[in-house]
């Protein structure tokens, strides 16, 4: 996913005279010059705007001012030095709609470029624009949203914004927009309901959105959207701001703003929240990126030989840890949730990322609103970040209240999603029964073997499924190449099942409740819309599996003991029970969470043959869920036949 392009570029760091001897790779320099004011950037009114930018490596600074995105200059103002390496300015008369950009001497170079900490942009965002916010409201726009408090409560559904309606069958006037997701009552072929109707009919809690903040022209040129086009977004290039390809006028600053605000109040007022899936990981192009040219060294890791470290694989890495970053970035999260009324964050490439700001994002949150969630991908990734500080799995336990993707879990379930054809539980795989004990608890620390990184279950985000990699169904027929579609289908099923019961913070792939196929293109970032599109034909022909899903989220939902909050409380309701090879078998014991029935038995049963078991002497099992799969339940035995999930109960 990787625009970088490796440039031969040296770099001048500044005059140590103006940073009275002090490098910006010094660790002193945090100390000298960090700014903790909430002013940065601008701020506007009718009558006067004014300017902080934090540069204490220049030794003068510009605002300089545009009437059009592709025109000259039409005015340069100096900016004074003020404290801790900032330079301020106030220009008395209303800017309204001008554009603006930062030009710094470092050295002996001159560079320019975009307001770091700018809330509105341009076409293509290399110049900021100066806009008033509160004229970008939508007429509805409120601070209500739709009841949730335990993070363990969520069904995250993650979804693409141009995916959703860009296939000719999405019913969507505005195809491929932020107002496109936010329509209802859109219909696809056999009068089915599409679009945000659809999402909402599942049940699911939270939309999670692939990136919406502004991403690099070479990922999407925001002029020529009339040319095929389509990247996931994992570009930032201004992190404040809306993506312009998905509003009606990338053009018009204003337009992008207040048509994400309409999205996201039309997703309120169907019952579901929003995470944002935030990069702060790394930038588009560290050599050119207005933090680069702002501050050369300081905004990104450097190796001892002077180049980039490169955990990202994407060219370069945010330092995080450094203290001017730490606050941008957490400036950022809360600038998303106070303007953009954002529910909460899965932060991209997390382990690359410091401990102390995913806890200090994870604090400052919780002063806002605590049942904002706080999700990322905790990989194990080479970095010159040092391994204590990293917030990835192994230190799971220094970020309390911190999801992580169980990737564990999604390979036990479906097979390794690096060796294609390699079988996973669901398919017929070998010995994987341990580690789907070790997902079904929340990836906590159970006892003996079955234990992985999390302290409780909310540090576990089960999924077997995301935009990354192979969708369920391709990895599936990939695999298993000489079953039939309606073996696949139950192997299909049984997945989302495991997902759905068990313990942690379950997670769905938008067209995972449809079999979505991207006919087995492994990384889609940049594969045309017909890969990538939501197709509305198949959602048709697949309903039983749309209700399916939606059965699913129900039963999770009915059932507090399948969200039981803390490890504790699973050591001591939740006790495997004897199953057979290919299968699993649990019991949710004395009204586990508070459940309605005193007992719950799950059987995950992977094997296509009929399998006889003897369940647990509890008291009378009754069927709750998996009626298709049971050929005979007489007293304490059980029979199934085929692939499947069944729940048992024994009422109170």
């Amino acid at each position: 996913m990787a625009v970088q392009k490796e440039l031969d570029i040296v770099f001048d760091y500044g005059n140590l005279e103006v940073t009275e001897g002090i490098s910006v790779f010094d660790s002193r320099f945090d100390e000298k010059f960090y700014y903790d004011g909430d002013d940065l950037g601008i701020d506007y009114t009718p009558e006067r705007t004014k300017f902080r930018l934090w540069a204490p490596t220049a030794s003068e600074a510009l605002a300089v001012f545009y009437k059009t995105w592709d025109g000259e200059a039409v005015r340069e103002l100096p900016m004074t030095r003020d404290v801790q390496g900032t330079w301020i300015l106030t220009v008395a008369e209303d800017c309204k709609d001008t554009l603006y950009t930062y030009r710094v001497k470092v050295g002996e170079v001159w560079n320019e470029a975009a307001d770091p900490y700018a809330k509105a942009v341009a076409v293509n965002g290399d110049k900021a624009a100066i806009v008033n916010l509160r004229s970008t409201d939508p007429e509805r726009w409120t601070e209500d949203k739709p009841p949730f408090v335990e993070h363990l409560d969520a069904v995250i559904y993650e979804l693409h914004v141009r995916d959703l309606s860009i296939h000719a069958d999405s019913g969507a006037k505005h195809p491929g927009k932020y107002l496109g997701l936010a329509e209802s009552g859109t219909k696809g072929p056999k009068g089915i309901p599409t679009g945000l109707d659809h999402i909402a009919g599942l049940g699911v809690t939270h939309v999670q959105l692939l990136p919406i903040y502004d991403y690099s022209t070479e990922s999407v040129d925001e002029t020529k959207l009339d040319e095929p086009h389509f990247n996931w977004g994992y570009d930032p290039k201004n992190y404040n701001v809306p993506e312009g390809s998905y509003a009606t006028d990338p053009y018009l600053p204003s337009s992008r703003i207040t048509e994400l605000k309409q999205c996201i109040q039309a997703l309120h007022d169907k019952g579901l929240r929003v995470i944002m899936d935030v990069v702060y990981n790394h930038v588009y192009d560290g050599y050119i990126v207005n933090f680069t040219k702002l501050v050369p060294g300081y905004y990104l890791r450097y190796k001892e030989d002077g180049k980039f470290s490169n955990g990202a694989f994407c060219g370069n890495e945010c330092a995080s840890e450094r203290a001017m970053m730490t606050k941008f970035i957490v400036d950022s999260i809360l600038y998303w949730a106070r303007e953009y009324h954002i529910d909460g964050f899965r932060f991209d490439l997390m382990g690359l990322i410091d401990t102390g700001t995913i806890n200090e994002v994870r604090r400052r949150l919780n002063e806002i609103d605590p049942s904002l969630m706080t999700i990322g991908e905790g990989w194990i990734m080479d970095t010159v970040l040092p391994e204590p500080i990293r917030a990835n799995q192994n230190n799971a336990n220094k970020l309390p209240g911190i999801g992580h993707f169980n990737d564990g879990y999604r390979d036990a379930i479906k097979g390794d999603i690096f060796i294609y054809d390699k079988k996973g539980f669901i398919s017929g795989g070998d010995g994987f029964e341990d580690d789907i004990k070790r997902g079904i608890v929340g990836g906590i620390k159970y006892g003996g073997d079955i234990a992985q990184f999390a302290d409780e279950p909310v540090q576990s985000v089960n999924y077997v499924e995301c935009h990354d990699n192979h969708t369920l169904w391709d990895k599936i027929v990939i695999s298993t190449p000489d079953e039939s579609d309606e073996v696949r289908r139950d192997m299909h099923r049984l997945a989302s099942a495991i997902v759905m019961t068990s313990q942690g913070i379950p997670f769905i792939h938008a067209g995972q409740e449809f079999l979505r196929t991207k006919d087995g293109v492994e990384n889609s970032y940049k594969s045309p819309i017909e890969t990538n599109w939501l197709d509305w034909g198949r959602c048709a022909e697949n309903q039983d599996d749309v209700l399916y899903m939606a059965s699913l989220i129900h039963l999770r939902k009915t059932h507090p003991a399948f969200r039981l909050r803390t490890a504790e409380e699973i050591r001591k309701h939740l006790q495997f029970e004897v199953s057979p090879k290919h299968a699993v078998a649990y019991t949710l014991r004395n009204h586990a969470g508070g459940d309605q029935d005193k007992h719950l038995y799950v059987l995950y049963n992977a094997n296509t043959n009929l399998v006889e078991i003897k369940l647990p002497e509890l008291g009378a099992w009754e069927i709750r869920y998996g009626h298709e799969s049971v050929a005979n339940l007489e007293s304490n035995r059980l029979e199934v036949n085929g692939i499947g999930i069944v729940v048992l109960a024994v009422a109170p």
